[in-house]
């Protein structure tokens, strides 16, 4: 009865995260959960605690990372990349979306997935603005899809990825020789499938008649601190230091430099961060940390052991798919956690252990609650008065997801 108890409570805080009825925070819902399991002693005090540790380093990459973005985007740092990129396209709205895309693919490689969704998203936002485009939608879906579609091409381009791997994190070369022809598959499938699903509304028509706004001392300050995260968390990952300290304490002094040279107040900074999304990863934490007291990981070890005796490598593809319809059941940052203990106790190829890590980073781009990333994002479109519906998102992303992740999983022959 207890583990009844459990998941229904799960998939019902679960549901709310996803559908967001009475268009309330997704965090209302995980919170709610959490506290539920709690309150009925499904979950004890002391196992809660645990799992909200086990995101510690999630939470201080987040906080990292949004003091980043809010503090370029109070200083128009996304203002004027959006302008010059808007001019780069010379009037062609197929140019823009490339270039969109090639920034996306650059942010989500070296700064994080999360990264692409919280730094990218305004700047974008920002771009279409001053185009003056009646459907922005194709160029800030970009945002969302290449976030997770190019987040394997390095360990620290998905926070999930150290989460699978685990203290077995390959080291660089190794990772590049396994999961590079993969990543370029995804990449290249998902900017032609999402392409293709946006055709008709990239027939628009670009305004170049847009003024440069100024390049301040604060917006330098905001890029200079950017960049300096970007090649902080290379080091990092290549010295297998875990990424949320420095980046949060980088976000920090970037914003207190800002700050210190434009005498500004930190308030407005303050209250631009979205810090309900701190609130929700834990919640997602404790929910999974109640799940896993299911059985949930040994029923899953159990099965996969099966799988693999029967089809050896061929189950990559029965792995993959499940590990991607796994990710918007539940969101890809728990997920990873329950796939990360199933690789530790199962006894599977290293094919079978790629498989999984490519359903859990593509996967994601069926729902809009799939990943934290996207989770941002639709956090970062709200902030820009913009909003898009669960349908809406996953009509799209059941052709491109579908279409890269099996790409992915073919690549892994090669």
């Amino acid at each position: 009865m207890n583990n009844a108890a459990i998941w229904i409570i799960s998939g019902l805080s679960i549901a709310g995260v996803i559908i967001r009825p009475f268009k309330c925070s997704e965090a209302y819902y995980a919170i709610t959960g959490a506290i539920l399991l709690i309150i009925f002693k499904f979950l004890n005090p002391a196992a809660a605690i645990s799992g909200v540790l086990k995101g510690l380093d999630v939470y201080l990459f987040l906080i990292g990372m949004m003091l980043l973005a809010e503090t370029a985007r109070e200083e128009r740092l996304f203002d004027w990349l959006a302008a010059h990129a808007t001019l780069l396209s010379k009037g062609s709205s197929v140019r823009l979306f490339a270039l969109i895309y090639l920034v996306g693919i650059f942010v989500t490689t070296f700064l994080s997935n999360d990264a692409a969704a919280v730094v990218l998203t305004p700047a974008v936002a920002a771009a279409v603005k001053a185009a003056k485009f009646e459907k922005p939608l194709p160029y800030l879906l970009i945002c969302a899809f290449i976030a997770n579609a190019a987040s394997f091409v390095l360990p620290i381009s998905n926070p999930a990825n150290l989460v699978i791997y685990g203290e077995h994190l390959p080291a660089l070369g190794q990772w590049l020789s396994y999961y590079t022809v993969p990543s370029i598959a995804a990449i290249l499938v998902t900017y032609f499938s999402l392409y293709y699903t946006q055709r008709e509304d990239l027939k628009q028509k670009i305004n170049l008649n847009i003024s440069l706004p100024p390049f301040e001392d604060g917006a330098k300050a905001a890029m200079i601190g950017i960049g300096f995260t970007a090649v902080l968390l290379l080091v990092c990952s290549a010295l297998d230091y875990p990424l949320g300290l420095p980046t949060a304490v980088t976000g920090i002094l970037t914003s207190l430099l800002v700050l210190l040279r434009s005498k500004k107040s930190p308030v407005k900074i303050i209250k631009g961060v979205s810090w309900g999304v701190i609130p929700l990863v834990a919640g997602l934490f404790i929910i999974v940390e109640a799940l896993n007291q299911t059985g949930l990981t040994s029923t899953i070890t159990a099965q996969l052991n099966v799988a693999v005796t029967r089809w050896g490598d061929g189950a990559v593809w029965l792995v993959g798919g499940i590990t991607a319809l796994g990710c918007n059941l539940m969101n890809n940052l728990p997920a990873g956690l329950i796939a990360g203990n199933v690789m530790q106790q199962a006894h599977s190829s290293g094919l079978i252990q790629r498989a999984v890590l490519i359903g859990v980073d593509i996967g994601p781009n069926l729902s809009i609650t799939g990943s934290l990333a996207t989770i941002l994002w639709l956090v970062a479109l709200r902030k820009e008065k913009q909003d898009v519906s669960a349908w809406q998102f996953l009509k799209i992303g059941s052709v491109v997801m579908t279409l890269a992740l099996l790409s992915a999983l073919a690549c892994l022959f090669i």
